[in-house]
């Protein structure tokens, strides 16, 4: 099976390295910034377990060219949401009909787009649950734990067999609404992060910090259980409890989120990266999502959408909220609300 990643960013270097390293049959089709960073240092992956793995240049199948896809059994989709459209677009006429394309993406809508523009492919959704930072210098480290999801299909029983090869664990699951909800209430907390500029351990070592974030997650339950949508339980706490758990004090927190997420002190939101090098993030793709639900139920998203005011200010002006002055202002919208 040759596999081929679309947008070799933090996560498709993550989990092609991972795979290529395993022995997969990986193409990588990346930005020429990137193309040049892994032919001069080879292609990086580490983990908060302390595993590393190194995959020369000499072993690496980089291109810029979408037309190498024609070649691939299976896309991973891995590009930034807004970039969606631009990849099926490349795709459409260059994959052969058999060809499953897979998007490990953030948000709900990305399957959607892919089909409309890609109607002879078989489109699946996928999940990462984890974050991957890319440290410079060809390293991609994956910080947080969890297990990758893709929507159920008969045809990837040797896509599960690469991935438990590489030491990935991925499930199939048929419910992927469920997973996707689940981990983009978790994704929430991006928003936070960046505007707090700090590691996420410590970020969610700070309670204000994390009221914040159960003042997001709060909002969005509730849109959930008006629309009748259950999210899927991805960490030892269910979803419609983790608010509850966020707003706990510090030492009674420090032990339960032991076992809500293991997290290492390197990791940070892709958000946050976003902001710092300053690129468009994905926050109309994460918050946006429940404020869209909103939308469809004829209701507001106060919280939601003051965490999109917000980013999208920094986006332009950057600036670091301290935990009390963020918490204060989503206090006064929620009262406003």
């Amino acid at each position: 099976m040759k596999i081929c990643i679309y947008g070799a960013g933090s996560i498709g270097c993550y989990l092609g390295g991972r795979l290529a390293a395993a022995g997969a049959d990986v193409d990588f089709i990346v930005r020429p910034k990137i193309q040049q960073q892994l032919q001069q240092y080879g292609l990086i992956v580490s983990d908060y377990l302390a595993n590393k793995q190194t995959i020369p240049i000499t072993k690496l199948q980089l291109s810029n060219d979408p037309n190498i896809a024609a070649q691939a059994d299976l896309i991973l989709v891995c590009v930034k949401s807004a970039a969606t459209e631009q990849v099926a677009q490349a795709l459409k006429g260059v994959l052969k009909k058999k060809t499953i394309v897979i998007s490990f993406q953030n948000g709900l809508s990305n399957v959607d787009l892919l089909k409309q523009i890609l109607p002879e492919q078989t489109i699946l959704a996928g999940m990462v649950p984890f974050n991957v930072a890319a440290l410079g210098n060809g390293v991609f480290h994956q910080g947080t734990d969890g297990t990758l999801y893709v929507k159920q299909h008969a045809a990837l029983t040797e896509l599960v067999a690469a991935f438990k090869n590489a030491k990935l664990e991925l499930k199939l699951e048929q419910d992927m609404q469920a997973i996707q909800w689940a981990k983009l209430l978790l994704n929430l907390n991006n928003a936070v992060n960046a505007l707090s500029q700090l590691p996420l351990k410590q970020q969610l070592s700070i309670r204000a910090y994390r009221q914040c974030l159960a003042m997001a997650q709060q909002e969005a339950l509730s849109l959930l259980k008006i629309a009748k949508i259950k999210p899927a339980q991805l960490t030892a706490i269910p979803a419609n409890l983790v608010p509850s758990v966020l707003r706990l004090p510090n030492f009674i927190f420090s032990l339960v989120s032991k076992k809500m997420l293991a997290i290492d002190p390197l990791a940070r939101s892709s958000m946050a990266d976003d902001l710092l090098t300053g690129r468009a993030t994905e926050i109309d793709w994460i918050n946006g999502e429940v404020v869209r639900l909103a939308n469809q139920l004829s209701l507001n998203a106060p919280i939601n959408e003051k965490l999109i005011e917000l980013i999208k200010q920094a986006e332009i002006t950057p600036k670091v909220w301290s935990a009390e002055a963020l918490i204060a202002e989503l206090k006064t919208v929620n009262k406003a609300g």
